[in-house]
């Protein structure tokens, strides 16, 4: 009995031990991750007056509030200035970025910093370069859903340089790699033969994932797609029509079709992703630009049906009724064939949910009450006028 309860004294301070290095290694790990939600939200902080004057010369500020928004100058906006004019200074912390590289923010913390200098700093490795890229897109499209979530504008001056000073400028968005290096491609050939048997059994399913093994390092097209999703709301619909323009064409436009329906896609696909009602409103509201513009079967029908969905008062999406009555102004004006019947077919649909009949009544005689108010008002109005003219006569 002794003995047994001497074994067992060794197992629990070695579990003991074990526990309390666990939970230090957790702590370590915490802390490291919280420092580093911490440094991004330092960069993210607006420059009050006092500290421009210190550390902003005229024409450093100049420079810096190009891509500011409303005045708002960010810690990051001239971080990322100044590592364009003095690269060195941001190569240990580039080192040190990358070690951490798994761990959260700090692809944030990369696109916030060095999204200036990847495009205007000369690289020698072309790995690099694609390698810095591909980290570039992950993080501004982390950093820009912030904003999606919080329906502000902090991270306007990034999307903007990446719009204006990248998309919109063949020289430097060429100087991301087209693709990878035949490894990359011989690699993902592999995969896809191992899992699905490809060339002894389904050469045509070979055919069909060709275009998207090529187009899978693509860090233009995965630039393109994240400009895509934000340009509504960001406010840069007036330049939509020259970044459809000068989008690169893709290998793959055979299947998914050319720059418009790339980008109709994209839209439609971050409609459904969109949880914050004054966004989605944003968005439906912005989209109306998008009527007359040549798309494919396939993408027309791919909008109308994300939009349709909108326009349910019950599954999948849940919409509120601004967004139902938004999702059907957009639906009516861009596809303005088969108005009535759609409308016909909702109100059938409407009667299965007996519990939206109250809520629905009670809205349709406030707004019956509110046309009837302004017809009378829009009347009165008009008669005091014909009554004031022979007066003025």
């Amino acid at each position: 009995m002794q003995h047994q309860q001497g074994e067992a004294s060794p197992r629990r301070r070695s579990s003991a031990y074990l526990n309390a290095l666990s939970l230090e290694i957790e702590k370590r790990l915490q802390r490291k991750r919280n420092i580093l939600q911490e440094l991004f939200a330092d960069l993210a902080l607006e420059i009050d007056d006092r500290a421009k004057d210190i550390i902003l010369s005229r024409e450093d500020l100049i420079s810096s509030a190009e891509y500011s928004v409303n005045d708002r100058l960010c810690f990051y906006d001239v971080l990322a200035n100044y590592y364009v004019r003095v690269p060195l200074r941001g190569k240990p912390i580039l080192d040190l970025i990358v070690q951490v590289w798994s761990q959260s923010f700090a692809s944030h913390t990369f696109a916030l910093l060095f999204h200036k200098w990847l495009f205007e700093v000369e690289l020698d490795h072309a790995d690099v370069l694609l390698r810095y890229s591909s980290a570039l897109v992950q993080g501004a499209t982390n950093v820009l859903w912030i904003d999606i979530q919080s329906n502000a504008r902090c991270f306007q001056s990034l999307f903007k340089y990446l719009l204006d000073e990248v998309a919109l400028e063949p020289t430097r968005l060429n100087k991301i790699p087209v693709q990878v290096s035949y490894f990359y491609f011989y690699v993902k050939f592999c995969m896809l033969t191992y899992n699905y048997h490809v060339l002894p059994s389904r050469p045509l399913m070979f055919c069909y994932y060709l275009p998207s093994i090529i187009c899978t390092f693509q860090a233009q097209r995965d630039l393109y797609l994240l400009l895509s999703r934000f340009i509504f709301f960001y406010n840069a619909v007036e330049k939509l029509e020259s970044f459809l323009k000068l989008c690169p064409t893709f290998p793959n436009a055979i299947l998914v079709g050319g720059p418009a329906d790339i980008f109709v896609t994209e839209v439609a696909d971050q409609l459904q992703k969109l949880k914050v009602e004054p966004v989605l409103l944003h968005y439906l509201v912005q989209i109306k630009v998008l009527g007359g513009m040549q798309l494919r079967i396939a993408t027309s029908t791919r909008l109308k049906t994300c939009l349709y969905n909108f326009t349910s008062p019950g599954g999948p999406m849940y919409p509120t009724r601004a967004v139902r009555h938004a999702a059907w102004d957009a639906l009516d004006l861009l596809f303005p064939v088969g108005r009535y019947p759609r409308h016909l077919i909702s109100m059938f649909f409407r009667l299965l949910y007996p519990w939206y009949w109250p809520s629905s009544c009670w809205n349709f005689i406030l707004c019956y009450i509110k046309a009837m108010f302004y017809c009378l008002l829009r009347l009165i109005f008009s008669s005091w006028g014909k009554l004031r003219e022979p007066k003025r006569a």
